[in-house]
Formats: structure tokens, C-alpha cells, sequence
């Protein structure tokens, strides 16, 4: 086990974009309200029992199927709506346009150019990888990457952090995790790991930086 720290970072909402900024613009885009987008999210979650994108980012189904339920949730709600912008190979439509928080992205390079080993730990879909990886173009950077959708558990379980932490082979206490959501934070914090809340990228990387600082050895 290596004894120095590990920074793993948050896709969604941390290396990309802010959510609600990307839901608003799938709004303009598909002329789904975010409101109603947000509710058929999470009735399709509730058909498996599970958290609102739960099914699709353990990969119990595909995108396609994913779509025609979010769908039928739609045309039950609101009959009246126009799904014809809506198209069945979402991450498509999604990611289109999208760019990578530069700042974040910077920082990750910078920390693993001075021998700080990073990782990206993210929730995600299968059908989604082309577009977000190639967003974030960290492939050569990332010491490990662990995605929900392929090792079957998704955060807050606290099954992923173990498992990350024994991917990248270290204690979980050398584990910090850069994450936009509070509940994300909380379950690091239970499995060991220390946990930065982003809310902006100055702010997150101020505190991963003084993490590091405080750091022992």
C-alpha cells in the first residue's frame, strides 16, 4: 500500500459543466422542462426501486430502453408534450457541445505532474464513454478510473470506494474525493477518505491544495 494521498475527481458536475446549466440546455435542445425530465428520471429509477439514475448507471438496461421508459413516465404526465426532439441515443444529444471544466482538468494534469496520482471516480453509463471521455482527455493523465456502470456498484454505496481504493492500491485514508453532491461526500467521508465538496472550481481546488499541505510526510 502506498502511503501517499490519491485524488480521485467527480465527472458529472465537477470535471463537466454544472448540472443544472447541462439540464437547462437539454431543455432548449429535446423541449423536455427540467422539471418534468427530472420527475420521469426519477419514476424510472422507482420502477427498480432504486435511486433516480441508479438503472441506467449500473447498466440494468441500455440507453435505448432507458429513453422509451423516460418516455411512457413523460406520456403519462404530460400527453401534450412534444417528444420529437427527444432522441433514443441520448448521450449523444447530451454531450453535444459539452466542454470539460478547464480548471479542474488543469489541476488534475498539475497534481499528477508533480507525482500526485489522480483518478476519476464517476457514475456513468456505458453507452455515454466515448463522449465523456473525450471531453475530459485524461487518459494519459488518470492513474485509475472507475465507473459505475462496469464494476456494479455507484456512489454513495460504500462498496465503490472500497473497490477504488483497492484499484488504485491504497488505504482508503489516502483517498481524497473532489465531489459536487453532499450525500457523494458524506459516504467517502464514512469509508475513510477525505472529501471536498465542489461548488466552484476555485474553491474545490483551494481545499484540495490544503489538503495536500496538511498532508503527513
Amino acid at each position: 500500500m502506498s502511503a501517499a494521498p490519491f485524488v480521485w475527481f467527480d465527472f458529472g458536475g465537477v470535471l463537466s459543466p454544472p448540472l443544472d446549466e447541462l439540464f437547462l440546455r437539454y431543455e432548449q435542445v429535446a423541449g423536455i422542462p427540467v422539471d418534468l425530465f427530472k420527475y420521469a428520471i426519477a419514476e424510472v429509477g422507482a420502477q427498480y426501486g432504486l435511486a433516480p439514475l441508479a438503472p441506467i448507471e449500473l447498466a440494468l438496461l441500455d440507453e435505448r430502453a432507458w429513453v422509451g421508459k423516460l418516455h411512457a413516465v413523460l406520456r403519462a404526465k404530460a400527453p401534450e408534450l412534444d417528444l420529437s426532439r427527444s432522441e433514443p441515443d441520448f448521450g449523444r444529444q447530451w454531450f453535444a457541445g459539452h466542454q470539460v471544466n478547464g480548471a479542474v482538468r488543469d489541476f488534475a494534469i498539475e497534481l499528477a505532474e508533480n507525482g500526485t496520482r489522480v483518478g476519476v471516480l464517476s457514475n456513468n453509463v456505458v453507452e455515454w464513454e466515448p463522449y465523456w471521455r473525450t471531453m475530459i482527455d485524461l487518459d494519459d493523465v488518470l492513474s485509475a478510473l472507475i465507473d459505475s456502470c462496469k464494476v456494479g456498484f455507484r456512489k454513495p454505496d460504500p462498496e465503490i470506494f472500497a473497490l477504488a481504493a483497492e484499484r488504485a492500491g491504497v488505504d482508503p485514508r489516502q483517498c481524497i474525493l473532489v465531489d459536487d453532491l453532499a450525500e457523494n461526500c458524506a459516504a467517502a467521508r464514512e469509508s475513510g477518505w477525505t472529501a471536498v465538496r465542489f461548488r466552484d472550481a476555485g474553491q474545490a481546488i483551494g481545499e484540495v491544495r490544503e489538503a495536500l499541505e496538511r498532508w503527513p510526510g
